[in-house]
């Protein structure tokens, strides 16, 4: 993971790079790290989406970044307006842990996993194939996607380092 032409994608933020270099963001527990790259144009995204769904919004001004039903349409819409063709797209996700047991089966309590399945369930309508994913566990994670390559690489403690 290099320094040189790093854009930080911080909580609830998502960002594009259209020039050489690649997306970082940290602290990914419940929240999931949704990566969309164009392989042609090797333009890429990357949306740390805390939350499933915009609907439990209470706030007056909407971060759409911070929804992944909200967050994802905003990070195609300007990856196209920067010149990616969202056919080819390619999506790659991490996090979306369940940090804390909880007892009971409450639903509200489950936002990693909710994450990871609304982040799925708007990308197969979309037709956005999900390349890799390194989803669901109970550790947190920081990823990094190299807009020369498409490559993702995620780290872990103890998990080490890996790359999707």
């Amino acid at each position: 993971m290099t320094e040189e032409n790093l854009v930080k994608v911080g909580m609830a933020d998502l960002k594009i790079l259209v020039a050489t270099g690649s997306l970082r963001t940290t602290g990914l527990g419940s929240c999931v790290g949704l990566t969309l790259y164009d392989p042609v144009t090797k333009i890429a995204g990357m949306a740390h989406v805390m939350l499933p769904s915009a609907s439990i919004a209470k706030e007056g001004n909407l971060n759409k970044a911070k929804y992944a039903d909200t967050a994802i349409p905003e990070l195609i819409e300007q990856m196209v307006q920067a010149g990616a063709v969202q056919k080819r797209f390619e999506a790659k996700m991490a996090g979306g842990a369940q940090m804390f047991a909880f007892s009971g089966n409450s639903d509200m309590m489950r936002i990693g996993p909710r994450n990871v399945e609304m982040c799925t369930e708007l990308l197969e309508k979309l037709r956005i194939p999900i390349k890799s994913e390194d989803t669901g566990g109970n550790y947190g994670r920081t990823i990094e996607l190299s807009s020369d390559s498409g490559m993702l690489s995620i780290r872990s403690v103890n998990k080490g380092t890996k790359e999707i």
